[in-house]
């Protein structure tokens, strides 16, 4: 996400489809790269650098894409989008270990390559904005949002969070074999983990809309951490464990259902938004400045875990 303010500045001049063209290209490189490494410091490259750098530039320019083309039901829109990542999850979860066993890792890491690289090139292809219509800002590194109090509340909560879903996201695994569950079993609690998130955003994303995103969010986010309190730390079975993965794997990424915008009834100058997080502070016009902040502002939480 270091990149996001360059990639937004490629967004402001290129429009959407040249960054994301550029993403699909670097990734492929990254995992064929990644196959092929035999040091640690070439996968830090290739599998770090560059995975990374590739997912910006396509994440980067479609995130905002979505909440353009829906004047009503925004949340539940960006919810159903973020529940592909759950169902993606679940496949990859279930799938990587046989194989790897059958094929080996080189060839599981090119595979996952031409995977990468076939969708994002028919999501590119069909992708389209409303940049023309909504004309936003698109600045890398807005300084005038950073001096607003409202954005700092934003950003601060952005930060914090991003350590608990981050922790969440990518320890559940190590934890079920640390506490002497088998590897099949750990392998089970990322899968449910991943089931958690793609039943559970839509309906996060439906009751947002109908209850208010910012009171959804605060509510969730005070949900998460007392399931941690009250399910994940006193008790170490499987079955509590399981139950665990999927409620937490529903609400831990309420911040990637409840960001998308909501205008003001039919009003087609997008210069007065009311709704959730980024829009409600900043405004349509000024998503992709703020989501830049944003971006930034998860790097450091993204890289302590």
């Amino acid at each position: 996400m270091l990149a996001a303010p360059v990639v937004t500045a490629l967004v402001r001049r290129y429009e959407i489809h040249l960054p994301m063209s550029l993403g699909i290209l670097v990734l492929g490189i990254a995992y064929v790269s990644a196959s092929f490494s035999r040091r640690i410091w070439q996968l830090y490259l290739s599998q770090g650098v560059l995975v990374g750098l590739g997912v910006g530039l396509l994440y980067v320019p479609s995130i905002a894409i979505l909440s353009q083309w829906f004047s009503t039901r925004r949340s539940l829109a960006n919810g159903i989008s973020a529940a592909g990542s759950g169902i993606g999850g679940i496949i990859f979860s279930l799938s990587t270990g046989a194989v790897i066993e059958n094929v080996g890792l080189a060839w599981s890491l090119r595979l996952v390559g031409i995977m990468a690289v076939t969708a994002n090139t028919l999501a590119t292809i069909f992708i389209r904005s409303r940049n023309h219509v909504v004309q936003p800002a698109s600045i890398p590194f807005d300084v005038v949002l950073l001096r607003r109090y409202d954005v700092f509340l934003l950003l601060t909560w952005t930060f914090v969070g991003m350590f608990g879903y981050i922790i969440l996201l990518f320890s559940m695994s190590d934890y079920a074999i640390s506490i002497g569950l088998s590897r099949d079993q750990s392998v089970q609690i990322t899968a449910y983990l991943n089931l958690g998130t793609a039943l559970g955003r839509p309906v996060i994303g439906f009751i947002s809309d109908r209850y208010g995103r910012i009171e959804i969010a605060g509510l969730l986010t005070v949900g998460c951490g007392l399931c941690c309190f009250i399910l994940w730390l006193p008790f170490q079975s499987f079955a509590v464990t399981v139950a665990f993965a999927i409620i937490n794997g529903a609400i831990l990424g309420v911040f990637w259902v409840v960001s998308g915008p909501v205008l003001v009834g039919d009003r087609t100058d997008y210069q007065q938004t009311i709704g959730p997080l980024c829009v409600e502070v900043a405004g349509l016009k000024e998503l992709p400045s703020l989501l830049s902040l944003g971006w930034l502002t998860t790097v450091l939480p993204s890289a302590c875990e």
